[in-house]
């Protein structure tokens, strides 16, 4: 079955939204640092943990997490500080 959105694996990191892992004391050393990067085509690449096992069985009634995907968290403030670099929604 082909989806309508697919990613592009050949995709290159192009900017970081937000502050990184570090500015925002969400890291303890170099391993494990969540982040949230725009790629040069577009696309949002999220590290966080994977807690799709522990999600998976109280998902809201329409939400499904193919096989090839995980839900992955990451500290609020992560996000919160990425909201100015994250552009408008077009109508």
């Amino acid at each position: 079955m082909e989806r309508a959105w697919e990613a592009d694996p050949a995709a290159s990191f192009e900017r970081r939204l937000g502050k990184s892992a570090k500015e925002l004391n969400a890291t303890g050393g170099r391993d494990g640092c969540p982040d949230i990067w725009q790629l040069d085509n577009g696309d949002i690449a999220v590290i966080g943990r994977d807690l799709t096992e522990t999600y998976a069985a109280r998902l809201p009634d329409d939400v499904r997490i193919a096989a090839d995907e995980r839900l992955v968290i990451l500290p609020g403030a992560m996000l919160s500080t990425a909201k100015p670099d994250i552009p408008d929604a077009r109508p």
